[in-house]
């Protein structure tokens, strides 16, 4: 992380996990683990079920709220969507956009996310846009050329001033929940290689302040060499976010 520049994101993502009684348990316990570490930004990005119960709970507190999705369309005929506008007419701040999960089991495209990021941005809202490749694509060596595709799709039609507002998380597919992680250097290698793309499309002082998380299996054994590198500013957290000790280590980590 470069501190001097950019504010790290640590950011939780609960995924279809905790009913509402649950996430007050939860939410509790994180308060004051929370509460001592002021130099990063932390967000629970909750179930639409546990939206108000997030909401209420961190009034007054240094925890802020995201959902998981939103819909590219203000209203109308969407049967099971949540529009960025009742996001943020909740108090919702942020939201993900593009989660590889999304993409895989739910027709989520490049241009569904430019879509919804752009509605996201409209909306007040922070988007958390995510990119990533697949295990094969690693292997077929174009994880550069897959990873590109989907940033400059996402980022169409986006200003500089509106790009400075976007947090990018990089997922590699391959170590989302199977326990695998890339390692610090290859994390490296990929955020570095987003923040060129940034710089190439806004030029320097633009990438330099944007906000770049890995999202892959980061947990409190390896938050530490990850976020020891240059261009990882934090991490769009699955696993480690549902156990508060365990989310309030890698809090930890991003303040030290």
């Amino acid at each position: 992380m470069n501190k001097a520049l950019r504010k790290a994101v640590i950011a939780g993502n609960w995924k279809m996990n905790k009913t509402r009684t649950e996430a007050k348990t939860l939410i509790e316990e994180l308060i004051p683990i929370a509460a001592k570490f002021s130099s990063c930004e932390t967000v629970i990005c909750v179930p639409f079920t546990s939206l108000e119960t997030a909401l209420e709970l961190t009034k007054g507190t240094n925890i802020k709220v995201g959902a998981q999705n939103c819909h590219f369309q203000k209203c109308g005929a969407y049967t099971g969507e949540i529009s960025a506008g009742m996001l943020a007419e909740m108090g919702v701040e942020y939201v993900i956009i593009g989660h590889s999960e999304r993409r895989q089991y739910f027709a989520e495209t490049d241009l569904t996310v430019n879509r919804r990021t752009k509605a996201a941005l409209a909306a007040g809202l922070t988007p958390i846009v995510c990119v990533g490749e697949m295990l094969s694509e690693r292997e077929d060596g174009i994880t550069e050329a897959i990873v590109m595709l989907q940033t400059i799709a996402a980022f169409t039609g986006i200003s500089a001033e509106e790009a400075k507002k976007i947090v990018i998380a990089y997922e590699p597919v391959w170590a989302i929940g199977t326990g695998k992680t890339a390692t610090d250097e290859q994390a490296e290698e990929v955020c570095a290689f987003i923040r060129k793309i940034m710089a190439d499309k806004y030029g320097n002082d633009t990438a330099e302040v944007m906000v770049i998380q890995y999202g892959g299996s980061m947990n409190p054994g390896n938050a530490a060499g990850l976020l020891a590198k240059e261009n990882i500013d934090g991490g769009l957290i699955g696993g480690a976010s549902l156990k508060a000790s365990d989310f309030g280590v890698l809090l930890e980590v991003a303040n030290a």
